[in-house]
């Protein structure tokens, strides 16, 4: 048997900074359709599910050509982990390789996952991210974090840093219900430009990325 690749979405229905947030209108289209249609674009993925406690959500989904899944409210609160839901997937659906997406994050490209998906040749799983350049970091107080005032560093004397944009995170099955964690073993990193690693969660990154999406693509 091959290896059965899927993609799962976590989309609840509840969301405090934006309302409906998962489905709301981006230039014309559901939040939602444009991480189905960044999966549904990768060869290597043979489903793209969508995990939800919303209706409305699951029939944005179902109109997107995604498979719905019943998520229990139980696990579906403000406090509730990803990982509650994905190992509730998991033990639901047939799979051997899962890649879990985001909706928040519509800059998303098919090309992304796909090379996400190729450096599971070489790693256990997999996470997408964007390359930090060092800039000086201050706290509350005005106290420059771990640098110091007096011997200001370069940019390039700094070590190279990788910050999680949560777009995608590539692992298997059997290491997610072993681990119970989205990640484990040997961890790649799969880099993506910072202009497409944006997320929505405040109404200000929303309009942000209502800017950077112009159309066609």
């Amino acid at each position: 048997m091959g290896n059965k690749v899927i993609a799962i979405i976590l989309a609840r229905g509840g969301s405090k900074g934006i309302p409906n947030k998962n489905i709301i209108d981006v230039k014309g289209k559901p939040l939602l359709s444009y991480t189905i249609e960044a999966a549904q674009g990768v060869r290597d993925i043979n489903e793209v599910w969508v995990s939800t406690d919303s209706e409305a959500i699951a029939k944005v989904a179902v109109n997107y050509n995604a498979k719905v899944l019943k998520r229990p409210k139980k696990i579906s609160g403000d406090k509730s982990q990803s990982e509650e839901a994905l190992k509730h997937f998991a033990k639901e659906v047939d799979f051997n390789t899962m890649v879990f997406i985001q909706p928040t994050s519509p800059l998303l490209q098919s090309k992304d996952i796909d090379n996400g998906l190729k450096m599971m040749n070489k790693y256990d799983s997999v996470f997408s991210a964007y390359k930090e350049h060092w800039v000086p970091r201050w706290t509350k107080l005005s106290v420059p974090y771990e640098w110091d005032i007096n011997n200001r560093p370069m940019r390039q004397d700094k070590k190279e840093l990788f910050v999680e944009n949560g777009a995608f995170y590539i692992t298997t099955k059997k290491d997610l219900l072993s681990s119970k964690l989205r990640y484990s073993g040997k961890i790649g990193i799969c880099e993506m430009p910072l202009h497409r690693s944006f997320q929505i969660d405040t109404q200000e990154d929303l309009e942000l990325i209502k800017k950077i999406i112009t159309f066609p693509k």
